[in-house]
């Protein structure tokens, strides 16, 4: 069982010391964008916050993957979406997603641009150098993109 939450929002050390009773098979939290854009894109949400969730139930559950998801295409430049996979490593995230960004809603914000094939592609490559035990990078990824593949891997 993958679970993708929240970020508690306050409420970290409850939330984990639920989970702590039924860990999960794959903790997921996505990041979402790049610190700069997380006011626009994630008004209330905290980059660095997220961050130390990731790293928080990874310390309580070493045996637990831990997994975090971009979309791109907001206006991320691509030295930021390389520090944001950079700081996901220094937290121990050994999963990602990459996704094109799609504009849901006429109140959501607008997409910036498509992202290429060959640019997910470099960024799939950039990840595993990192040390992702997987990167899933793709115009259509999701943080759910074929999750049991992804972590089919890591669990054995």
């Amino acid at each position: 069982i993958e679970v993708l939450v929240p970020d508690f929002r306050g409420r970290m050390k409850v939330a984990l010391e639920i989970l702590a009773e039924a860990p999960p098979d794959v903790f997921n939290h996505n990041l979402e964008t790049v610190p700069r854009l997380y006011r626009q894109s994630r008004p209330g949400a905290d980059y660095v916050w997220s961050l130390k969730l990731l790293q928080a139930f990874k310390a309580a559950h070493p045996q637990v993957p831990t997994k975090s998801g971009i979309m791109l295409g907001l206006g991320e430049e691509a030295d930021e979406v390389e520090q944001v996979m950079q700081d996901l490593r220094d937290h121990d995230v050994e999963m990602l997603t990459l996704g094109q960004y799609l504009q849901p809603s006429r109140d959501h914000l607008p997409v910036s641009r498509f992202v290429t094939p060959e640019e997910f592609e470099q960024l799939r490559l950039l990840g595993q150098s990192m040390g992702f035990s997987n990167v899933a990078s793709g115009p259509m990824v999701r943080s759910s993109y074929h999750a049991d593949l992804q972590a089919n891997p890591v669990l054995k």
